[in-house]
């Protein structure tokens, strides 16, 4: 689903930018909601496949979508006070999540981790059809799809599809070393070298990427840091799991619970930050203290094991959630103040884009050095089924069964020990980018958040 998330956003925000939002917003919402209906209800894989990918269209949308509607509304020093309403209710979701979500895998049929969202989504449609009266623009549909940028939608998605399709499957079946895995990387990159020559030539009468993006250093430089911390935020998700899971022999439902204390601290820690942004209007020192932060709270994992007591995890966690809470939604304003307001649709999709293209390597590159480690390491154990299993490429998956399979305590203990000391070096690369990310943050300029709003997009007039 990442892959179709990644791929469709800066399409939509040239939609967006053609069309007005509203309606728009109505779609993507809808196609969501198909998408995961189809989902619950799939007979096979091919069906379950079809449905994730309409599925993933809609959620490339539906943030991406909410930071444009807001950036219509309000000038962009005001608009943290109106993202931390927004982070409040994420704030009940996300908190809510990783339990719910726990039980439902332990409790219930795989289904219903789609069906749950059905009223969700028709909820959400009928609240925007109610109460979402932006303006639109008065453009026939034939003119509006003239002006879509063709060449650059379809090498943007072809060059996303093509480097995120292998990432996902990497290892399993292909190792990274395969044709199938190398040829369509290579491909992808030379899509996205060509991107930006194309954009700024004259061929290109509509760009899908604003030109400014490419030729604003803080623009740039918000751009690497927002893949990066988008790659962190899916590195430490996907992999706390597996520590809770495989070192600590904690269940699915556990496990939600267990990473509960980064969940809670990050959304407050990202509501008092966009506070702080509308109030001081200064990005840079929020991304340097957060990625400091951020950095440290990661970098204490490599201390976890098997033996870590949970007031030890717990302020790792809290640590490392006030850091990226920080940082979550102050990225975007810095990255809208290097452009106009007419182009904040283009920008965000653009933004959006990179944001969810860095989800993926978030969980390849750690699983790469994760599978490495294991080979290395499985060696120490006795068992050949075990061993075997380590050696898969897919130990990550293998731990829970594997501790509940073993025929004694100490094959256990061994099974968590290296375990934990394969999840060090994840952490270690983990803080290596934490630094990388800081150190890029001391080269932002501070830019000033516009006071006055200009948009064709805003309220519709009241009658």
């Amino acid at each position: 689903m990442m892959t179709d998330s990644a791929a469709v956003q800066p399409l939509f925000g040239q939609l967006a930018t053609i069309f007005g939002r509203r309606w728009l917003s109505v779609s993507i919402v809808a196609t969501f909601t198909i998408g995961s209906a189809i989902c619950g209800a799939a007979p096979n894989g091919a069906t379950l496949i079809a449905g994730r990918a309409i599925q993933g269209i809609g959620s490339g949308g539906i943030n991406m979508l909410s930071d444009v509607i807001i950036s219509d509304l309000v000038p962009l020093r005001e608009r943290g006070n109106f993202i931390a309403i927004v982070l409040a209710v994420y704030a009940v979701g996300t908190s809510l999540g990783p339990f719910t979500g726990g039980i439902l895998v332990e409790k219930t049929t795989w289904r219903w981790v789609f069906l749950i969202t059905l009223p969700f989504g028709a909820a959400a449609i009928l609240l925007l059809l109610l109460f979402l009266r932006v303006k639109s623009t008065s453009i026939s549909m034939r003119e509006g799809l003239a002006r879509i940028d063709l060449v650059g939608n379809v090498t943007i998605i072809l060059s996303t599809i093509a480097i995120l399709v292998p990432l996902t499957y990497v290892e399993s079946p292909y190792p990274w070393t395969s044709w199938r895995t190398l040829v369509p990387l290579l491909l992808g990159f030379c899509g996205f070298i060509i991107i930006p020559f194309y954009e700024t030539s004259n061929f290109c009468r509509n760009p899908l990427l604003p030109p400014q993006l490419f030729t604003n250093r803080t623009s740039v430089i918000v751009y690497i840091i927002t893949f990066i911390n988008s790659m962190l935020l899916y590195w430490i998700t996907f992999f706390l799991p597996v520590y809770f899971q495989s070192v600590k022999g904690s269940s699915p439902a556990r496990t939600g619970v267990q990473m509960l204390p980064i969940v809670l601290v990050a959304v407050p820690g990202a509501v008092i930050a966009v506070i702080l942004l509308s109030k001081y209007g200064r990005y840079r020192p929020l991304h340097q203290v957060g990625f400091a932060i951020g950095t440290l709270g990661g970098g204490l994992f490599i201390r976890f094991d098997r033996t870590t007591p949970a007031v030890e995890w717990i302020l790792y966690q809290v640590i490392g959630g006030l850091g990226s809470g920080m940082i979550l939604n102050t990225l975007l304003p810095a990255f809208q103040a290097c452009h106009p307001e007419k182009h904040q649709a283009l920008v965000t999709g653009s933004w959006a884009f990179i944001r969810s293209f860095g989800n993926t390597w978030g969980v390849a590159i750690p699983a790469a050095i994760f599978n490495n480690r294991m080979h290395k390491l499985n060696g120490v154990i006795y068992d050949e089924r075990v061993r075997e299993a380590l050696t898969s490429g897919r130990a990550y998956e293998f731990g829970p069964r594997l501790l509940k399979e073993a025929a004694t305590p100490e094959l256990a203990d061994m099974i968590a020990d290296v375990y934990a000391r394969a999840l060090k070096w994840v952490w270690i690369f983990a803080m290596g980018l934490g630094v990388l990310a800081f150190l890029l943050t001391l080269t932002e300029k501070e830019i000033r958040l516009r006071t006055t709003l200009e948009t064709e997009y805003g309220l519709e007039d009241e009658k």
